[in-house]
């Protein structure tokens, strides 16, 4: 994928093929298995098919830095989370599209976004 601005000269491209997650081998997990993934990152909540955490910081600027911190990492596990800024909260959702549900990459990404907040 590759994506360039008009209006700037921003521009960045991203393989495929060197993303660090394989769809096929990441199946859709069990309810008993979200349970047990849950407690990993207790500070998360599953709703419907998404596990979802808000964080909050000291004010605007902390926030965003730590989002953008998010889209690094997100980024380099090309797996994106949705996300919403409230001033000094942000809320960030993960759920694997591709298999229709929670798989152990929304897991592992939730850690290490617990790890940057």
């Amino acid at each position: 994928m590759s994506v360039a601005h008009s209006d700037s000269s921003l521009s960045f491209s991203r393989d495929p093929a060197s993303a660090s997650c394989d769809n096929s081998a990441m199946p859709k997990l069990t309810p008993i298995q979200i349970k047990q993934s849950l407690k990993r990152v207790p500070r998360w909540r599953k709703t419907g098919c998404v596990i979802r955490r808000t964080y909050e910081f000291k004010d605007f600027v902390v926030a965003m830095k730590f989002v953008n911190a998010v889209a690094r990492a997100a980024e380099k596990a090309w797996h994106h989370p949705d996300i919403d800024i409230r001033w000094n909260k942000v809320t960030l959702a993960l759920t694997t599209h591709d298999q229709g549900g929670l798989t152990e990459k929304d897991f592992a990404l939730a850690a290490k976004f617990d790890a940057l907040g």
